[in-house]
């Protein structure tokens, strides 16, 4: 029976659990838990449970298990248990219905007046402990906010995100782009944490680039807001690289789901380049005639893309080119002068700016340089406050 919306109810799903549960038992191998691919009511879970006896998980209640394993840093922690708090909150109630009235209880002198529940001092404490977690990660966010903003005033605005669906390859491209040593997994979720490195080799201006949390179909919102901190990294980019899984069938699917997400977290209008990756994942092993297939229909289908493979240096010395090009279409050039009282900030122009030619005079030095407009003015400024 579908419901008026297209969708199979738990009336069906209930009856072909049963089945699929006395089927399974009739081999001897019975069945610890059911996965249900959508998230349901707790007082569908619990019908669920009472037809088939066993555990059964909704979707929200898997991808919460898999943050929760594989959540690192405090920040993380904190977001996932806010998330896991509130997603078991509504569902103590029909615990406390499994329980029976010795769920209840009253307290009081000589018996009488209104005390509270097993349940609602449970509830009671788990808004307590959200109300503390959300204490803990607004401090935690006003950390992260002035860090990005030293490193913005170090630096002007040179920030690149990855962004993609779980599993796409970002964590093996952020890798190969910076030459740090941060997690690859192939399992969904391995990333939960905001990883930021400097774009190797370095360029002018200095690139930061930042891996974010994959994104997935269907996301709870209780978990796009949970990980909003994570994915304000996003926010904060000038560019991102939407990285896509090119040798999964359903890759249009995922493209769709991460645009999604960007619209929900008000990311669509930033800069954005395509970056189809796992071409070499294509067809079986070494098959270059469908890669080629593969990469024409989507050069062709989106113009501007880059399809490459994140395992391959030529590939990603191209990204590394179309990055710095992106940030480098703005920069200016001008002409610094700096007298020998201020040589200490001789290395903040070579780090801040390309230096076109130098040439020294008897008051001190000239540099015709390269560089961001604001980087500049802020450079001039510190000259006048040493001169």
């Amino acid at each position: 029976m579908l419901d008026e919306d297209g969708r199979t109810t738990v009336d069906d799903t209930v009856e072909n659990a049963k089945a699929s549960t006395m089927a399974t038992t009739s081999l001897d191998q019975p069945i610890d838990v059911i996965f249900v691919d959508h998230e349901i009511s707790p007082s569908q879970a619990r019908n669920l449970e009472k037809a088939v006896g066993c555990q059964v998980m909704d979707r929200t209640m898997v991808i919460l298990e898999i943050f929760h394993r594989n959540a690192r840093s405090r920040a993380a922690k904190a977001q996932v248990e806010i998330a896991r708090l509130g997603y078991m909150a509504p569902r103590l109630r029909e615990a406390a219905k499994l329980a029976g009235p010795q769920g209840r209880q009253r307290s009081g002198v000589g018996g009488r007046g209104a005390g509270e529940s097993h349940t609602e001092l449970d509830k009671r404490k788990i808004r307590d402990r959200i109300a503390e977690l959300q204490l803990e990660i607004t401090a935690m966010e006003v950390e992260r906010k002035t860090q990005r903003a030293r490193r913005q005033d170090r630096q002007g605005g040179a920030n690149v995100a990855l962004v993609g669906y779980t599993n796409a390859g970002k964590s093996t491209l952020m890798r190969a782009l910076t030459g740090s040593e941060v997690l690859v997994a192939n399992k969904l979720f391995a990333t939960l944490d905001t990883t930021v490195r400097t774009l190797y080799p370095e360029s002018v201006p200095r690139v930061l680039v930042s891996d974010t949390v994959g994104f997935i179909k269907n996301l709870p919102h209780g978990l796009v807001a949970s990980f909003k901190s994570t994915l304000d990294e996003a926010l904060d980019a000038s560019l991102l690289l939407h990285v896509i899984d090119a040798s999964d069938p359903g890759f249009e699917r995922q493209l769709e789901v991460t645009d999604k997400v960007l619209e929900e977290i008000e990311a669509q209008d930033i800069p954005r380049i395509r970056v189809f990756n796992k071409i070499d994942h294509v067809g079986d092993h070494g098959d270059t005639a469908a890669q080629a297939e593969r990469e024409a229909a989507l050069r062709d289908k989106y113009p501007n893309c880059i399809v490459m493979s994140a395992r391959n240096p030529e590939d990603i010395a191209k990204l590394h080119k179309a990055i710095v090009a992106f940030f480098q279409r703005d920069l200016v050039e001008a002409e610094l002068f700096l007298p020998w009282s201020a040589q200490q900030l001789r290395g903040a122009i070579f780090a801040t700016c390309e230096v076109l030619a130098e040439r020294a005079e008897e008051e001190g030095a000239f540099f015709s340089v390269r560089g961001e407009q604001a980087v500049l003015d802020g450079l001039r400024g510190q000259i006048g406050q040493v001169r």
